[in-house]
C-alpha cells in the first residue's frame, strides 16, 4: 500500500506539471516563506472550535457597499458614481438603496460571472438579469430570476445598516473582510465543493481520484443512484486521519431533492459532503447531522473541532428567501455559540457562497482556471477577533481550509504530493500566493472578549412583500390568525382588536415582526399599528403598518 501511495503521488506531481503548475519551480504560483500561523508564538491554537456558517447569494456591495471604511460602492458627493447599462431601456442603472425583504437577484452560473465582470468593467449585471429566466419551477436554479414582480434591476440594489443591523453589528464589533471572493467563478454547487475540498471537478471514474478534471460548473449533484460522484479528496479525510472531530450540520436535515424547491431541508446542491467517496470509505457519514445536534453540542460545551453549517432555502437568503429570515437564523446560530462554554475558544467564519447576480464593483483576481469568483461578504466573530477591524487582504473561502489545517493539522494541505490520497488537482489552493492569512484577523494577546448577544428578530427597515407566497422552499408562517389594531404588546403575547373584538395571541419563540412599508419600519412596531398575525397556533410572523391594509 505504501508503494502504491508513492506511485500515485508521483503521478499527481506529473499531472500537476503538465497542467502548468510546478510545485518547485521559480514560477510557482504558491506562496514562499514560512506560514506565520505555524510559529509556536502565533496563538492560533487558542482556537479549538471553528464554525463555518455559509449563507447564499449576496455580493459584498449588496450588503456592505456603504459600510464606513470598507471598499464599497464608488461614491461622488454622496451618490453612486457607477452604473450598469440596461439594454432594454438604453439607460444606465446606478446602485440604489433597496429596503425590500424579498430580492430577485440574477443568474449566477459561470457564463453569468463572465458577463457581469465584462472584461473588468463590472457592468453586466442588469443585462444578465434581463436575460434570466422568469417563472422557473425551481427557485434555486442558477439561471433564473426570482423577482416575483418581474423587475430585474434589483441586482443593482443594496441594503443598508438599518436593513441588516445584526450583520453590521458583527462587522463593527469583530472583523469585516472586504476582499473575500467566492473561490470559483460560478454557482452554488461548485462553491460548496470548494468549501470542503478546495476544488470543483468532474471525474471520469468516480472510484479514481486521479481521473478528475477541474470544472467550473461542478459535476451533477449526488443522488441515491449516484452516491459518490466526488472522487477527489476533501478536508474530512485529513481530519479523520488526524483524529480531529468534525460535524457537517444540515438546517432541518436533508431535503432529499436536488434544488430543495419544496418542503424543508438542505438541497443536494448545497449538501455536498455525503457525495465524497472518502467520507463513505472512512465511515464518517454519521458526522453529517441535523442542525439540532449543533445546538445541543453548543449548549453542552461539546462542539467538534470543525463545524460546517449549511442552510435550507428558507433560511439561506437565496432569493426569494427573505433577508430578515436569514439574518434571524444566523443570529440564532451565533448566539448559540456565544452562550456555549466553548465560546472562549471558538472562531466563527460567516460568509455567502456566491454573488447571486447582485452588483459588485471589484474585479476578481484570477488564480487559476476556476477562480476566483465575484466578491462576497465575509465576517470573523471570535473572542480573539480584532474589534472593528476591516481586513483588506485578498481572501477566498480557501482561507478557511488553510486556517483549519494550520490550527489542527500542523499545516498539512490538501496536496496530492503529501496528503496520502493523491488526486489530480492542478493547484493547492491553500498555498496560492494571492491568498491572505486569516491569522491577521485575530489578536491572541488580548483578553478573550465577552459574548455579544443580539436579538434574533431586530426591528429593521426591511419592507415585507405585499403578498408572500410559500413557493421556492420558503417556510410558510402559517394561516392568518387575526388582523386589526394592536392594542397591547408584551414580551410573550399581543392583543389585537379585530372586527369581532379584542383577541389575545401568544407569540412563538423567535416570532418575526415584518413591516409593510418604510415609514412603519423606521418607526418600529407600536401599539396602535395595524397588524396581521400568522401562525399554526402561536404567532410566528406579525406583519405591521401604521396604515390599514388587507392581509
Amino acid at each position: 500500500m505504501r508503494l502504491l501511495t508513492t506511485i500515485l503521488a508521483a503521478c499527481a506531481l506529473v499531472l500537476a506539471a503538465i497542467a502548468g503548475y510546478s510545485y518547485t519551480s521559480a514560477s510557482s504560483p504558491y506562496a514562499s516563506g514560512k506560514d506565520p500561523a505555524l510559529a509556536a508564538t502565533s496563538g492560533i491554537h487558542k482556537i479549538k472550535h471553528i464554525i463555518v456558517i455559509m449563507q447564499e447569494n449576496r455580493s459584498f456591495d449588496s450588503y456592505f457597499g456603504t459600510y464606513p471604511g470598507a471598499d464599497g460602492i464608488p461614491m461622488r458627493n454622496g451618490q453612486p458614481a457607477t452604473c450598469a447599462p440596461d439594454p432594454q431601456t438604453g439607460s444606465c442603472v446606478k446602485p440604489y438603496v433597496d429596503h425590500y425583504d424579498l430580492d430577485g437577484g440574477g443568474p449566477h452560473v459561470a457564463a453569468s460571472a463572465t458577463s457581469d465582470v465584462n472584461g473588468g468593467k463590472m457592468d453586466g449585471f442588469v443585462g444578465v438579469a434581463e436575460r434570466g429566466k422568469l417563472g422557473c419551477g425551481s427557485t434555486a436554479n442558477p439561471t433564473c430570476v426570482n423577482q416575483t414582480t418581474g423587475k430585474v434591476t434589483d441586482v443593482m440594489g443594496y441594503h443598508t445598516q438599518s436593513d441588516i443591523p445584526n450583520y453590521w453589528s458583527y462587522a463593527s464589533n469583530f472583523v469585516l473582510q472586504d476582499h473575500m471572493f467566492e473561490p470559483v467563478a460560478s454557482w452554488s454547487l461548485p462553491q460548496h465543493l470548494y468549501m470542503v475540498s478546495g476544488w470543483s471537478a468532474k471525474c471520469a471514474d468516480t472510484t479514481n481520484p486521479l481521473s478528475c478534471q477541474s470544472s467550473l460548473a461542478g459535476v451533477n449533484y449526488w443522488t441515491g443512484k449516484n452516491p459518490t460522484p466526488y472522487a477527489w479528496t476533501d478536508l474530512t479525510y485529513l481530519l479523520h486521519q488526524n483524529h480531529v472531530s468534525w460535524g457537517y450540520y444540515l438546517d432541518n436535515g436533508s431535503a432529499g431533492v436536488g434544488y430543495g424547491n419544496t418542503g424543508t431541508g438542505v438541497p443536494y446542491i448545497w449538501n455536498v459532503l455525503p457525495g465524497f467517496a472518502d467520507v463513505r470509505q472512512d465511515g464518517q457519514s454519521g458526522n453529517i447531522q441535523d442542525l439540532s445536534n449543533f445546538y445541543t453540542a453548543a449548549a453542552s460545551g461539546t462542539l467538534p473541532k470543525v463545524s460546517w453549517i449549511v442552510p435550507q432555502l428558507a433560511d439561506s437568503e437565496h432569493p426569494p428567501g427573505l433577508v430578515s429570515q436569514g439574518q434571524s437564523y444566523v443570529t440564532k446560530l451565533v448566539n448559540a455559540v456565544m452562550r456555549s462554554p466553548d465560546w472562549q475558544s471558538s472562531a466563527i467564519f460567516l460568509s455567502w457562497d456566491d454573488w447571486g447576480g447582485f452588483y459588485d464593483h471589484v474585479v476578481p483576481p484570477t488564480v487559476d482556471g476556476n477562480g476566483y469568483g465575484l466578491r462576497v461578504p465575509g465576517l470573523v466573530i471570535s473572542p480573539y477577533a480584532r474589534k472593528g477591524f476591516i481586513d483588506h487582504q485578498t481572501l477566498s473561502h480557501d482561507a478557511y481550509l488553510k486556517f483549519i489545517e494550520d490550527d489542527f493539522l500542523n499545516g498539512q494541505r490538501l496536496d496530492p504530493a503529501t496528503d496520502g490520497r493523491p488526486d489530480s488537482r492542478p493547484v493547492v489552493r491553500e498555498n496560492v500566493r494571492a491568498l491572505g492569512n486569516l491569522l491577521k484577523d485575530f489578536n491572541f494577546n488580548q483578553k478573550p472578549r465577552p459574548a455579544m448577544m443580539l436579538s434574533a428578530n431586530p426591528i429593521t427597515t426591511l419592507i415585507a412583500p405585499a403578498a408572500r407566497t410559500t413557493g421556492g422552499g420558503a417556510q410558510a408562517a402559517g394561516r392568518l390568525l387575526g388582523s386589526g389594531r394592536l392594542t397591547a404588546l408584551n414580551g410573550s403575547s399581543i392583543t389585537v382588536t379585530t372586527a369581532a373584538g379584542p383577541v389575545s395571541f401568544v407569540l412563538a419563540p423567535g416570532a418575526v415582526y415584518v413591516p409593510r412599508d418604510l415609514v412603519s419600519a423606521t418607526a418600529g412596531l407600536k401599539v396602535g399599528d395595524y397588524v396581521a398575525a400568522y401562525g399554526p397556533l402561536r404567532v410566528r410572523r406579525l406583519v405591521f403598518s401604521n396604515q390599514a391594509f388587507t392581509p
